[in-house]
């Protein structure tokens, strides 16, 4: 009591004492201390008013004594050492643990009394003291994992801002340090209110640091990395987060990564360690990005491809690093191995999307995105290129048309943008290559049906005119349509390259095949070159073409290691379909007098594929018939060839027949030729592949009279060929270009159009109906000009329907109409004229009249008076 009563007269002394609550006041009264509520002590006597408001006034002045505070404020304060040197006291750490395990509903109020003091101590600079409260809040933080967890993170969250917001690099570095042990907490219960804008803002910040210390920067860069890696794992997966994949977000974290992937150290001479080029990994911001940058993409779902490419192609524009292509293909090479192999079709489509978008800039930064475009399909190979494979082709051959314009007119815009950007045509031209290389890349990842497709595509964009018909010229002497036909002939050559196919009938469709024929015969040699390369790359399936790049008479072709199978059915009816359309071409190819060395090189490699890929019997006897015949075409010389072409067309027959009768393996057959070679190595060389197909050609003018003895003579080798069971007959019979199927139709069709029924309305008396013409005699002779004559009906065919055709496009309207009224007209009279042959009036009731020229005519009744039958009424 004694003590009591002391105590109270120490509490009147100094005024007043606030218990935990500040609901009731310790008064002094009679020396004894009594705890009475402020409410009644104000409602007292004026006396007691006039003493206790001073009293009132000091409330929370005894806040400071340590018995009287709250007790998670005590164990706080605790863990705080005199001297900040010392750390964290440890024990009195595991107390405050074990106390906010035991009362959960004190942790946000524990948070929340750490971030004050932590928000203190930044102010008063005592960062010794900083360090340590963010080691409790790490501490606490991994270890509390209740439902009251929420509140105290938005403590914590604000505590780490706080550190991020400081100037100070160490502050900066320690608050993203505990943020990114926060990330990889997973939490029990979700939030729905949390916000990470700020963070995502201040870690791209720090990405860009331009701090004047080179190490410090790098840490804060460092930093700056780690943090958005932690926001990136902290919200990806969970829907109830923040959804980072927005474009306000993506905008800022891509482009930071991407900013310190151009920071690229060189690489040591020497290799280095596996664990010092794990701690020179980790202190390089290049590499932490790059890691960062491969997690981001690989969490990124179908729907997220989209916003996470898009700011990758504003940097690269942004900081012009389409041109050089080295970082823009470095970059896309990491989505590209990073993404979800079925997402790699978006990637490509937001690249043609951003090519389609940049058509009008410079052809260096087109040919950037082109090469990357290119990388990219040989990465997704693995992938599907899209449910839209033809609009990547239609636009890649869309970008080349406008290229092939932009280098005629020598502008963007012919109209508007003339003199504002200076087009170099050498750039337009590396950029059309460019296109060309990736239309490859694209048709080598696609399975044999859809190159088949893309090829039947490519072809329909040909332009192919008529042979009446002049196309206008270019600039400078160039023509556009002959540009495009080399740039798409080009494209498809490259979609043809390592082209396989089982079936060549349903691959090489007539929809393709003959309208690439038909380009083999233009006067362009380029085009024809082209045209003639694309077939031997169709046709080579087994990759032997490079063993025939040069012509030569090979003594024993089993060094060449060839692989030669029987042929199959598929490509039996192939041949079957197609085969007379082929040495057709190939006959008139060679009757070509502009050849060069490079047309009879593609000419020997095409025979040469066909005799090892698609060669039977039948297909055999006829290619030794072609290849007597063009030996006979360079004999006669009735188109007048140069004296060079005609020595190239014998020696490549020469080299042919080598090779076939090699292929062959009738011994007869390959003396034979082998005599004749050698004959030619004596006293004619110029005949020969090895003195005509060099860089200096050796060949002889005087080729018209050679002896026999060093030619190939069809009776031989159909007598040599007949006796080992080839068909003798067919050998002898001298080759002549044939009509193909489609020449057969259409003159099937014009004969058709040609036979009529002619109905002669002759007299019931006349006695010469019955006569008979007599039978004409079948001869060879008659057949013979049957054919002449239909192929000469054939011509005269094509010529009227050249005119017809011509005068439609050309003439004007007025003409056309004119024209269709006069044959509308002559229709109408000659349908009156059938019809007063063929309806006889019926005989008039009223008799017959005499007409003043003395002839009886009947007299009709008027149609309107006339009585049908039932049958006639409609």
């Amino acid at each position: 009591m004694l003590e009591a009563g002391a105590q109270s007269r120490d509490v009147w002394a100094t005024g007043l004492v606030s218990t935990p609550s500040s609901s009731f006041l310790l008064a002094a009264c009679g020396g004894w201390g009594l705890l009475v509520p402020p409410t009644a002590l104000l409602s007292a006597q004026p006396m007691y008013s006039t003493v206790m408001t001073p009293l009132l006034l000091l409330q929370g002045v005894c806040g400071c004594c340590g018995a009287l505070r709250p007790r998670y404020k005590r164990l706080v304060d605790n863990i705080f050492p005199e001297d900040s040197e010392d750390g964290l006291v440890k024990s009195n750490m595991e107390k405050l643990t074990f106390y906010a395990l035991s009362a959960p509903e004190k942790l946000d109020r524990i948070g929340a009394y750490l971030s004050e003091r932590l928000s203190r101590d930044v102010a008063r600079h005592r960062y010794g003291y900083v360090c340590i409260a963010m080691e409790a809040l790490d501490q606490l933080l991994m270890a509390c994992h209740c439902q009251s967890i929420n509140l105290f993170v938005e403590s914590f969250l604000k505590m780490v801002a706080k550190l991020l917001e400081s100037e100070k690099p160490n502050l900066q570095i320690l608050g993203t340090n505990s943020f990114v042990k926060f990330a990889n907490i997973e939490e029990d219960t979700p939030s729905y209110h949390r916000s990470y804008d700020f963070f995502v803002s201040r870690f791209s910040e720090m990405c860009h640091s331009s701090y004047d210390d080179v190490e410090t920067r790098t840490k804060i860069r460092l930093s700056g990395i780690k943090g958005l890696q932690g926001v990136v794992r902290k919200t990806v997966n969970d829907e109830l987060q923040a959804n980072i994949w927005e474009p306000q977000h993506m905008d800022k974290i891509v482009p930071s990564l991407l900013y310190n992937l151009q920071q690229v150290e060189e690489t040591e001479s020497r290799s280095p360690s596996p664990l010092q080029s794990t701690d020179k990994e980790k202190e390089n911001p290049a590499e932490l990005a790059e890691r960062c940058l491969r997690e981001l993409l690989g969490r990124a779902a179908y729907g997220n491809i989209k916003n996470a490419i898009k700011p990758v192609l504003m940097h690269l524009d942004n900081h012009t690093l389409w041109e050089p292509k080295v970082f823009a293909v470095r970059c896309f090479k990491i989505i590209m191995y990073s993404i979800q192999p079925q997402h790699s079709h978006l990637v490509i489509q937001q690249l043609l999307s951003h090519l389609d978008a940049n058509s009008k800039s410079a052809a260096t930064i087109r040919a950037g995105i082109v090469e990357v475009l290119s990388e990219a399909a040989v990465i997704a190979a693995t992938g599907p290129v899209g449910p839209t494979v033809l609009e990547v082709f239609n636009t890649l051959l869309r970008q080349l048309r406008l290229s092939i314009d932009y280098e005629l007119t020598g502008s963007y815009d012919s109209a508007i943008n003339i003199g504002i950007k200076i087009i170099k045509e050498h750039e337009e031209r590396m950029f059309q290559e460019a296109v060309i290389k990736t239309i490859g890349s694209f048709a080598s990842t696609l399975p044999t049906y859809q190159r088949s497709e893309v090829m039947l595509f490519i072809m329909g964009k040909v332009p192919l005119p008529s042979v009446h018909h002049s196309m206008e010229p270019g600039k400078a002497g160039e023509n556009r349509n002959r540009l495009i036909q080399v740039m798409l002939l080009k494209s498809l050559l490259q979609v043809s390259l390592g082209f396989q196919c089982n079936n060549m009938l349903t691959a090489l469709p007539s929809s393709f095949l003959d309208p690439l024929l038909s380009s083999a015969l233009m006067e362009d040699i380029e085009l024809r070159l082209f045209v003639l390369e694309i077939l031997v790359s169709l046709i080579d399936r087994r990759g032997s073409r490079h063993k025939f790049s040069t012509i030569s008479t090979v003594p024993d072709i089993s060094v060449l290691k060839l692989k030669v199978d029987k042929c199959s059915r598929p490509d039996t009816l192939f041949m079957k379909k197609h085969s007379q359309q082929l040495y057709q071409h190939i006959y008139l190819s060679c009757n070509d007098p502009s050849n060069v060395q490079a047309h009879y090189e593609a000419l020997y490699a095409l025979l040469v594929m066909i005799s090892i890929e698609l060669a039977n019997e039948e297909v055999v006897v006829d290619l030794v018939r072609l290849v007597l015949a063009v030996q006979d075409l360079a004999l006669t010389n009735e188109d007048n060839l140069p004296g060079y072409n005609r020595c190239a067309l014998h020696a490549l027959c020469a080299a042919y027949l080598n090779l076939i009768s090699q292929l062959t393996t009738v011994p007869a057959f390959c003396q034979y030729i082998h005599e004749v070679i050698e004959m030619r190595k004596k006293d004619a060389p110029y005949l020969l592949p090895e003195d005509v197909f060099e860089e200096k050609p050796r060949w002889s003018k005087n080729v018209d009279h050679i002896d026999m003895e060093l030619l190939f003579l069809q009776s031989k080798v159909s007598e040599i060929l007949g006796g080992s069971g080839y068909n003798s007959d067919r050998l002898s019979t001298p080759y002549v270009p044939q009509l193909t199927d489609e020449d057969r139709l259409s003159k099937r069709k014009s004969i058709g159009e040609t036979i009529s029924l002619q109905v002669e309305v002759e007299s019931r008396n006349s006695p010469e109906k019955e006569e008979k013409a007599p039978a004409e005699e079948i001869t060879f002779e008659t057949l013979k000009n049957a054919i002449v004559d239909s192929v000469a009906v054939e011509e005269r065919e094509r010529e009227r329907r050249r005119q017809v055709v011509e005068k439609f496009q050309k003439a004007p309207f007025e003409e056309i109409a004119a024209h269709c009224g006069a044959r509308a007209s002559l229709l109408q009279s000659k349908l009156n004229q059938i019809f007063e042959l063929t309806i006889r009036p019926p005989p008039s009731p009223s008799g017959t009249i005499t007409a003043s020229f003395g002839q009886t005519q009947n007299h009709s009744i008027p149609v309107y008076e006339m009585k049908f039958p039932d049958l006639c009424v409609y």
